[in-house]
Protein backbone atom coordinates (compact mmCIF):
# COMPACT_ATOMS: atom_id res chain seq x y z
CA UNK A 1 0.00 0.00 0.00
CA UNK A 2 1.87 3.17 -1.30
CA UNK A 3 2.15 6.32 1.20
CA UNK A 4 -0.79 8.43 -0.65
CA UNK A 5 -3.50 5.81 0.57
CA UNK A 6 -2.47 5.59 3.69
CA UNK A 7 -3.07 9.47 4.15
CA UNK A 8 -6.02 9.20 2.15
CA UNK A 9 -7.93 5.88 4.72
CA UNK A 10 -6.41 8.16 7.65
CA UNK A 11 -8.08 11.01 6.65
CA UNK A 12 -11.21 9.11 6.28
CA UNK A 13 -11.25 7.80 9.43
CA UNK A 14 -10.78 11.13 10.86
CA UNK A 15 -14.15 12.76 8.90
CA UNK A 16 -16.07 9.48 9.58
CA UNK A 17 -15.11 9.85 12.95
CA UNK A 18 -16.33 13.68 13.45
CA UNK A 19 -19.04 12.86 11.59
CA UNK A 20 -19.93 10.00 13.91
CA UNK A 21 -19.53 12.46 16.88
CA UNK A 22 -21.63 15.03 16.20
CA UNK A 23 -24.67 13.27 14.97
CA UNK A 24 -24.25 11.35 18.11
CA UNK A 25 -23.97 14.39 20.21
CA UNK A 26 -27.09 15.47 18.16
CA UNK A 27 -29.25 12.52 19.30
CA UNK A 28 -28.09 12.64 22.71
CA UNK A 29 -29.33 16.58 22.83
CA UNK A 30 -32.75 15.63 21.21
CA UNK A 31 -33.23 13.08 23.77
CA UNK A 32 -32.47 15.67 26.70
CA UNK A 33 -34.96 18.03 25.97
CA UNK A 34 -38.36 17.84 27.32
CA UNK A 35 -41.22 17.25 24.82
CA UNK A 36 -44.11 19.65 25.17
CA UNK A 37 -47.82 18.10 25.16
CA UNK A 38 -49.65 20.02 23.21
CA UNK A 39 -53.69 20.48 24.98
CA UNK A 40 -56.58 20.96 22.92
CA UNK A 41 -59.39 23.05 25.03
CA UNK A 42 -62.90 23.62 23.38
CA UNK A 43 -64.06 26.95 23.87
CA UNK A 44 -68.10 28.22 23.26
CA UNK A 45 -69.56 31.31 24.01
CA UNK A 46 -71.35 32.62 26.47
CA UNK A 47 -72.91 35.82 27.29
CA UNK A 48 -71.78 38.43 29.57
CA UNK A 49 -72.77 42.10 30.57
CA UNK A 50 -71.10 44.57 28.78
CA UNK A 51 -71.95 47.08 31.30
CA UNK A 52 -73.73 47.45 34.66
CA UNK A 53 -77.12 46.32 34.78
CA UNK A 54 -79.13 47.36 37.67
CA UNK A 55 -81.95 45.17 39.00
CA UNK A 56 -85.14 45.89 37.19
CA UNK A 57 -83.39 46.91 33.96
CA UNK A 58 -84.99 45.59 30.56
CA UNK A 59 -82.15 43.87 28.52
CA UNK A 60 -80.97 45.18 25.55
CA UNK A 61 -78.30 44.56 22.90
CA UNK A 62 -76.31 47.34 24.44
CA UNK A 63 -76.25 45.26 27.96
CA UNK A 64 -74.80 42.26 26.69
CA UNK A 65 -71.82 40.99 24.56
CA UNK A 66 -69.81 37.17 24.09
CA UNK A 67 -67.51 35.91 24.86
CA UNK A 68 -65.33 32.64 24.92
CA UNK A 69 -65.45 30.21 27.51
CA UNK A 70 -64.17 26.49 28.26
CA UNK A 71 -66.60 24.08 27.24
CA UNK A 72 -65.85 22.00 30.68
CA UNK A 73 -67.17 25.22 32.45
CA UNK A 74 -70.22 26.04 30.90
CA UNK A 75 -73.69 25.30 32.96
CA UNK A 76 -76.86 24.79 31.61
CA UNK A 77 -78.13 27.99 33.21
CA UNK A 78 -75.83 30.38 30.88
CA UNK A 79 -76.54 31.31 27.78
CA UNK A 80 -75.18 31.40 24.32
CA UNK A 81 -76.94 33.35 22.22
CA UNK A 82 -77.90 37.41 23.52
CA UNK A 83 -81.19 37.06 21.60
CA UNK A 84 -82.58 35.11 23.78
CA UNK A 85 -82.45 38.04 26.66
CA UNK A 86 -83.12 40.50 24.74
CA UNK A 87 -86.84 42.30 26.71
CA UNK A 88 -86.18 40.18 30.07
CA UNK A 89 -86.07 41.85 32.92
CA UNK A 90 -83.04 41.96 35.49
CA UNK A 91 -83.77 40.71 38.99
CA UNK A 92 -80.62 41.05 40.36
CA UNK A 93 -77.46 43.42 39.56
CA UNK A 94 -75.42 41.95 37.14
CA UNK A 95 -72.28 43.49 36.94
CA UNK A 96 -69.54 44.11 33.56
CA UNK A 97 -67.27 40.87 32.31
CA UNK A 98 -70.11 38.82 34.90
CA UNK A 99 -71.61 35.65 32.88
CA UNK A 100 -75.51 35.99 33.08
CA UNK A 101 -77.11 32.87 34.21
CA UNK A 102 -81.46 32.28 34.47
CA UNK A 103 -81.17 33.32 37.89
CA UNK A 104 -80.71 36.73 37.19
CA UNK A 105 -83.52 37.36 34.84
CA UNK A 106 -87.53 36.91 34.69
CA UNK A 107 -88.77 35.24 32.34
CA UNK A 108 -91.24 37.34 29.46
CA UNK A 109 -94.46 38.42 30.86
CA UNK A 110 -94.09 38.37 34.74
CA UNK A 111 -94.80 41.59 34.99
CA UNK A 112 -93.64 45.63 35.24
CA UNK A 113 -89.82 46.33 36.40
CA UNK A 114 -91.05 47.09 40.29
CA UNK A 115 -92.90 43.69 40.39
CA UNK A 116 -90.18 41.38 39.34
CA UNK A 117 -88.20 43.24 42.49
CA UNK A 118 -91.13 41.91 44.83
CA UNK A 119 -90.60 38.61 46.48
CA UNK A 120 -93.07 36.05 46.47
CA UNK A 121 -94.26 36.72 50.11
CA UNK A 122 -93.98 40.53 50.36
CA UNK A 123 -96.72 42.85 49.11
CA UNK A 124 -95.73 46.34 47.16
CA UNK A 125 -97.64 48.96 49.10
CA UNK A 126 -97.62 52.75 48.30
CA UNK A 127 -98.63 55.61 50.89
CA UNK A 128 -99.18 59.11 49.76
CA UNK A 129 -96.49 61.58 51.76
CA UNK A 130 -95.35 64.90 52.07
CA UNK A 131 -92.08 66.42 52.35
CA UNK A 132 -92.17 65.40 56.40
CA UNK A 133 -93.45 61.87 56.00
CA UNK A 134 -91.04 61.20 53.23
CA UNK A 135 -88.50 62.42 55.43
CA UNK A 136 -87.79 66.08 53.80
CA UNK A 137 -86.33 64.15 50.36
CA UNK A 138 -83.90 62.02 51.97
CA UNK A 139 -85.72 59.03 51.30
CA UNK A 140 -84.52 57.19 48.41
CA UNK A 141 -85.08 53.67 46.87
CA UNK A 142 -83.26 50.66 49.02
CA UNK A 143 -83.81 52.25 52.20
CA UNK A 144 -85.30 50.90 55.44
CA UNK A 145 -87.72 52.66 57.49
CA UNK A 146 -89.98 52.59 60.59
CA UNK A 147 -93.75 53.21 59.74
CA UNK A 148 -95.36 55.72 63.13
CA UNK A 149 -99.17 55.92 63.86
CA UNK A 150 -100.13 59.19 65.70
CA UNK A 151 -103.69 58.79 66.66
CA UNK A 152 -104.91 62.49 68.24
CA UNK A 153 -107.92 61.79 70.87
CA UNK A 154 -108.44 65.99 71.05
CA UNK A 155 -106.52 69.34 70.93
CA UNK A 156 -104.22 68.12 73.81
CA UNK A 157 -104.23 64.26 73.17
CA UNK A 158 -102.13 62.26 70.99
CA UNK A 159 -100.71 58.99 71.09
CA UNK A 160 -97.86 57.70 68.83
CA UNK A 161 -96.95 53.90 68.27
CA UNK A 162 -94.30 52.28 66.17
CA UNK A 163 -96.47 49.84 63.92
CA UNK A 164 -94.23 48.61 61.79
CA UNK A 165 -90.20 47.95 61.55
CA UNK A 166 -87.41 47.69 59.44
CA UNK A 167 -89.38 48.33 56.52
CA UNK A 168 -87.68 47.96 52.98
CA UNK A 169 -88.23 51.15 50.30
CA UNK A 170 -88.81 49.78 46.98
CA UNK A 171 -89.68 52.71 45.25
CA UNK A 172 -90.29 56.32 45.71
CA UNK A 173 -93.05 58.25 43.34
CA UNK A 174 -92.38 56.31 40.36
CA UNK A 175 -88.02 55.52 40.86
CA UNK A 176 -87.63 52.19 41.50
CA UNK A 177 -83.55 52.66 41.12
CA UNK A 178 -81.40 55.97 41.06
CA UNK A 179 -77.25 56.70 41.37
CA UNK A 180 -78.30 60.17 43.09
CA UNK A 181 -77.51 60.91 46.66
CA UNK A 182 -79.25 64.11 47.14
CA UNK A 183 -82.48 65.21 48.61
CA UNK A 184 -85.70 64.50 46.00
CA UNK A 185 -89.24 66.00 47.18
CA UNK A 186 -91.72 62.98 46.47
CA UNK A 187 -95.52 62.82 46.97
CA UNK A 188 -95.68 58.63 47.31
CA UNK A 189 -93.49 56.09 48.69
CA UNK A 190 -93.91 52.37 47.83
CA UNK A 191 -93.12 50.11 50.64
CA UNK A 192 -91.99 45.89 50.76
CA UNK A 193 -94.54 44.38 53.15
CA UNK A 194 -95.93 41.03 54.14
CA UNK A 195 -99.96 40.91 53.56
CA UNK A 196 -100.38 40.98 57.21
CA UNK A 197 -98.18 44.26 57.39
CA UNK A 198 -99.77 45.32 54.81
CA UNK A 199 -103.21 45.15 57.30
CA UNK A 200 -101.55 46.90 59.89
CA UNK A 201 -100.40 49.48 57.93
CA UNK A 202 -103.12 50.12 56.04
CA UNK A 203 -105.71 50.20 59.31
CA UNK A 204 -102.75 52.63 60.84
CA UNK A 205 -103.25 54.80 58.20
CA UNK A 206 -107.27 55.32 58.74
CA UNK A 207 -106.54 55.77 62.29
CA UNK A 208 -104.67 58.52 62.52
CA UNK A 209 -101.52 60.05 60.44
CA UNK A 210 -98.85 57.97 59.18
CA UNK A 211 -94.73 59.04 59.56
CA UNK A 212 -91.55 57.53 57.98
CA UNK A 213 -88.35 57.32 60.22
CA UNK A 214 -85.46 56.80 58.53
CA UNK A 215 -83.18 53.89 60.10
CA UNK A 216 -79.42 52.89 59.86
CA UNK A 217 -79.12 49.91 57.45
CA UNK A 218 -76.65 48.65 59.43
CA UNK A 219 -78.93 49.03 62.75
CA UNK A 220 -79.42 45.80 64.86
CA UNK A 221 -82.71 45.27 66.48
CA UNK A 222 -82.43 44.08 69.96
CA UNK A 223 -84.80 41.98 71.08
CA UNK A 224 -86.74 43.06 73.74
CA UNK A 225 -87.86 41.60 77.37
CA UNK A 226 -91.12 40.84 79.22
CA UNK A 227 -91.26 40.75 82.74
CA UNK A 228 -93.74 38.00 83.55
CA UNK A 229 -94.61 38.48 87.03
CA UNK A 230 -94.17 35.17 89.58
CA UNK A 231 -97.69 33.15 90.33
CA UNK A 232 -98.46 30.92 93.01
CA UNK A 233 -101.00 28.25 92.81
CA UNK A 234 -103.54 28.78 95.93
CA UNK A 235 -105.73 25.06 96.96
CA UNK A 236 -108.95 26.10 99.06
CA UNK A 237 -110.58 22.00 99.51
CA UNK A 238 -111.29 21.11 96.02
CA UNK A 239 -111.12 24.69 94.58
CA UNK A 240 -107.79 25.72 92.61
CA UNK A 241 -106.45 28.96 91.66
CA UNK A 242 -103.21 31.16 90.82
CA UNK A 243 -102.58 34.44 92.22
CA UNK A 244 -99.69 36.42 90.66
CA UNK A 245 -96.93 37.95 93.17
CA UNK A 246 -96.43 41.36 93.56
CA UNK A 247 -93.32 43.38 94.02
Amino acid sequence: MSRNQVILLFLLSIIFGLAAVFFARQWMTSQMQPQAEVEVVEREPVVVASIEIPAGTVIEEQHVSRKLLEKSWRSESQFTDEQALIGKVASSNIYPGEIVIAEHLTEQGEGATLAVLIPEDKRAVTIRVNDVIGVAGFLLPGNRVDVLNTIKYGQRSANTTTVLKDIKVLAVDQTARTDANKPVIVRAVTLEVSPKEAEKLLSAKSKGEIQLALRNPQAVEKPTRTYVAPSVTIIKGTDTSRVRVRK
